[in-house]
């Protein structure tokens, strides 16, 4: 049933969805809901709204890895070039999107996507093509299965081989993980044997259920970046990191009678279910045609969904289906998180290509209700070489401690940070490790940010060149 804009405008009149807040920090944290910082006239305040939230200041690291608050440790489980397979062969590079999972005997099981583009002789530590577990020998990307033993011993495997650039992907109610594809060549194109841009099923436990890979075409072939399921009505959400227009976010709805579970995916046919984007609307009933109209915390825009015309994208490009007026786009759709009865999901910059600049944005979207609310927005950045202010959302995950946990992909200073409840932002830790040179520093982005079962151990990657870092300390329950 289509959520008429007359519909959502009467909901918002009784709601008070899309309510404009103005002036200070403060008076945007009072958000119903809120989830951040400051508006995009700009990064002042950054540090008020920390105020009173986290758990104090960063303390440099002698090692020259990572700065923690005090109390706060953390241990490298796997290196890119150091550390190895079980097989023998070094830790791919490239460390992208992570889950954790309860494993066998008190293990915890890591997937951990690897971002890695193109040819594999491009890269010095690709995917090794392990046998059985290969999509396209041309590739470099995949993932692996890292295994942290009570005894601390850790042992990793390959997950699948031969896809491209594995970005954010995401896990399942039923314990399995999504890889995604961020890059859509095609056989023939950049050296590839095959088509890429789609989204494969990988078991962290069962390593027979990941033999013969097998891509999921009924999510659509497109530049993916993550994917969650809703356990509840079983529809599957979709970012995609794309420009030229702007990218979409996806909704999948199943096929009548499906039932979820692992490996149900491998039986479902290419065209199966039915693939949608979203058109949005604000408060008034008018068309929103990009998310970063939205400029203040606490925006809602109602939701409908509009058919893909041919998912597979065999002449055009998903994205480009759409005219102007049919769908709303956003700038570098990035990490997603299921909870709360919904999808959090991350805009994660807009500049020239977008209606409206900002350097961040997470969106909540309520299935229930159908609507999108923005819960953190970042202004723009003046200086992203100074230590304070955040840019670039990336991967996210929901903090068993209130609020959210983000990995920075930005310019300059890279962070892990949280924001709580009520809109106030901290660091969690920073990005130390220089990978340029001393007069032309370059710190690589966080990725695969996510909590181990227990919620004691916040586990998270620098990028380049691939360290998987587990940070344990005196986690707390963030004040609103």
């Amino acid at each position: 049933m289509s959520l008429t804009r007359r519909d959502f405008a009467r909901t918002s009149a009784i709601t008070g969805a899309g309510v404009a807040l103005a002036g200070s920090v403060g008076a945007l944290a009072t958000a119903p809901n809120a989830l951040a910082s400051y508006d995009t006239d700009g990064a002042e305040g950054a540090a008020d709204a920390r105020h009173g939230a986290g758990y104090g200041p960063l303390v440099p690291d002698p090692r020259g890895i990572l700065a923690l608050p005090a109390g706060f440790s953390y241990r490298i489980i796997t290196y890119s070039g150091r550390t190895r397979l079980e097989t023998g062969e070094f830790t791919p590079s490239n460390h992208d999107g992570t889950a954790a999972f309860d494993g066998p005997r008190g293990t915890t099981l890591l997937v951990n996507n690897h971002e890695l583009k193109g040819p594999r002789a491009n890269w010095a530590h690709p995917v090794p093509l392990a046998e059985g577990l290969v999509y396209d020998p041309a590739a470099s990307g995949g993932c692996t299965v890292v295994e942290l033993r009570p005894d601390g011993r850790v042992a990793e495997w390959v997950g699948i081989a031969g896809t491209s650039t594995n970005c954010a992907g995401g896990r399942t109610p039923w314990g399995t993980w999504l890889t995604c594809e961020e890059n859509s060549d095609r056989a023939g194109t950049n050296g590839m044997t095959r088509d890429h841009g789609y989204v494969f099923e990988v078991d962290p436990v069962d390593r027979r259920a990941n033999r013969d890979p097998k891509p999921l075409k009924f999510f659509g072939r497109y530049d993916h970046e993550a994917v969650v399921i809703d356990p509840r009505r079983g529809h599957a959400y979709l970012t995609e990191d794309a420009a030229n227009p702007n990218g979409l976010f996806f909704r999948w709805s199943p096929p009548q009678g499906f039932a979820h579970g692992p490996g149900r995916f491998r039986a479902l046919a290419d065209d199966a279910g039915v693939l949608q984007a979203p058109k949005c609307y604000d408060s008034g009933g008018r068309f929103v045609d990009d998310l970063s109209r939205a400029t203040r915390i606490g925006t809602v825009y109602g939701v409908d969904w509009v058919d893909v015309p041919d998912r597979d994208a065999r002449t055009t490009p998903v994205r480009k289906q759409f005219g102007a007026g049919e769908v709303t786009r956003a700038r570098k759709l990035e990490g997603m998180w299921w909870a709360d009865g919904g999808a959090y999901l991350v805009s994660s910059y807009a500049r020239e290509e977008s209606p409206v600049r900002h350097d961040g944005q997470v969106w909540f979207y309520d299935p229930k209700r159908r609507t999108l609310t923005l819960k953190v927005l970042l202004g723009v950045n003046p200086d992203p070489s100074r230590d304070g202010a955040f840019d670039g959302p990336d991967n996210i995950t929901v903090s068993p401690y209130g609020g959210l946990v983000i990995a920075e992909d930005g310019e300059g200073v890279q962070h892990l940070f949280g924001a709580t409840d009520s809109g106030r932002t901290y660091p969690i830790a920073r990005n130390e490790l220089n990978i340029g040179t001393p007069g032309e520093p370059e710190y690589s982005e966080f990725a695969g940010v996510t909590f181990s079962p227990d919620g004691r151990t916040l586990f998270a990657s620098i990028q380049t060149p691939g360290i998987l870092l587990a940070i344990t300390g005196p986690w707390k329950r963030q004040k609103r």
